[in-house]
């Protein structure tokens, strides 16, 4: 059941505007009694799940009894990131998702529907596993909020993957990303129908009984490079997702004729602190690079590979390789096999030989950058090269000569040439 479906490419809503929507989708639903809101992380900060569910809390009041924000492998949310991002609504309604310990197995894909979504690629069941307190909790409604937006291993995020991965167990999720991975990033990112987005769809389909209504936001940039909202989709259906996706695709979808030689990324500092979310800067352009191209990464607040010790471990260990390399040590080391999902993330950041990749931090060596296939640079050398608070996204002329294609924030969009994305 669709209750809400809102905004086009050229609409900015306003504050007004998606409190209005949301409160009458959320009348339609009558009175509840108990409600559990599933939101994004400061990672998906400018989603706007902030202000929609200040709007959820303020409608429901005390009925509102538990927030789990979506974690998947994240870390968890600081108390200055739950004021940031959630101000207003009390801190003693977030609970911390734990992927590897507190999570309920439903049912189990078959790993004949696995093997024939994925070509053959992988022939393996898939549980789906949700944290147990969507179904220990009592919940009457259980309100998923999150942005869909191009992604490296759904396709397009959310939905369903904000349950079955966000509040998912480590053999989900690694499972899962690890499908995307060998079925090949470049034939996912900014397709609606893919094999992980049909294993969701089936485990939505038989396993989850639950009243969860999703709270869908597509969110992309003003006439000033300002994120702004263009739409907001509400129901329980999958069409409503499909109606956010195709939004989505029109505006986060940067479609190019031509390869790009030189890219610089900013990674922002309050939302990036590891490679494992940073490398969204490599994910979101690599069919935009041109071979032998450069990809610089302007990183100030990364410091870690990996989100927890073991697959930061497992990142040095390995460094940044190519699918075949990481499914023979797959093969070979229990320790990757038993995570997959790090195995999945490795070959993601991998740019297969096609283009070189920098990561300018202060935070990690030269010697630890190096240690996992990127090339190092002094941040602030780079940051006076280019000086971020003087471009603007997209094509820049230097002032001492030259081009450069510039993104502000890779986790807004998805870039790449006609070329690269018709032919997969």
């Amino acid at each position: 059941m669709n209750l809400l479906s809102i905004g086009n490419s050229k609409a900015s809503l306003t504050t007004e505007d998606i409190r209005q929507g949301v409160v009458s989708a959320l009348e339609k639903l009558g009175i509840r009694k108990k409600v559990l809101v599933i939101p994004p992380d400061f990672t998906r900060f400018h989603s706007h799940a902030g202000p929609v569910t200040r709007i959820i809390y303020g409608h429901y009041g005390k009925a509102l009894t538990d927030i789990l924000p979506a974690l998947g492998t994240h870390a968890p949310m600081s108390a200055r990131e739950i004021e940031t991002m959630y101000p207003g609504v009390p801190a003693g309604l977030f609970r911390v998702h734990d992927w590897r310990n507190d999570i309920q197995t439903l049912g189990e894909v078959p790993s004949e529907f696995v093997s024939e979504v994925s070509e053959g690629k992988v022939n393996y069941p898939w549980k789906a596993q949700v944290n147990r307190m969507l179904f220990t909790g009592g919940y009457d409604l259980i309100l998923s909020v999150g942005q869909v937006v191009p992604h490296e291993v759904a396709g397009m995020a959310n939905h369903s993957k904000n349950i079955f991965v966000g509040t998912g167990g480590s053999e989900g999720i690694n499972k899962s990303h690890f499908l995307g991975a060998v079925y090949g990033m470049e034939k996912m990112m900014g397709r609606v129908i893919n094999p992980v987005r049909k294993v969701l769809n089936y485990a939505s389909t038989h396993f989850l009984d639950l009243p969860v209504v999703y709270i869908l936001t597509v969110v992309g940039t003003d006439e000033k490079g300002r994120p702004c909202m263009h739409g907001l989709f509400i129901g329980d259906d999958h069409d409503t997702f499909l109606q956010a996706a195709a939004l989505s695709l029109e505006v986060n979808f940067t479609m190019l004729e031509q390869p790009l030689d030189r890219v610089v990324v900013y990674l922002d500092p309050d939302e990036f602190k590891s490679t494992w979310l940073g490398n969204k800067s490599i994910y979101r352009t690599r069919m935009a690079m041109a071979d032998g191209g450069e990809l610089i990464v302007l990183a100030p607040g990364v410091k870690m590979f990996g989100e927890d010790r073991r697959i930061d471990r497992l990142i040095r260990k390995y460094g940044y390789r190519p699918a075949e390399d990481i499914l023979n040590y797959v093969e070979q080391d229990a320790e990757l096999a038993d995570n997959l999902g790090a195995a999945a993330h490795i070959i993601h950041g991998s740019p297969d030989g096609r283009f070189s990749i920098t990561y300018a931090t202060p935070h990690l060596s030269g010697k630890e950058i190096h240690s996992v296939g990127f090339r190092h640079a002094d941040l602030t050398e780079m940051m006076g090269r280019y000086p971020v608070s003087e471009m603007k996204d997209g094509w820049n002329t230097l002032k001492r000569g030259g081009k450069l294609f510039y993104i502000s924030n890779p986790a807004l969009g998805l870039w790449s040439t006609r070329a690269r994305f018709t032919d997969k």
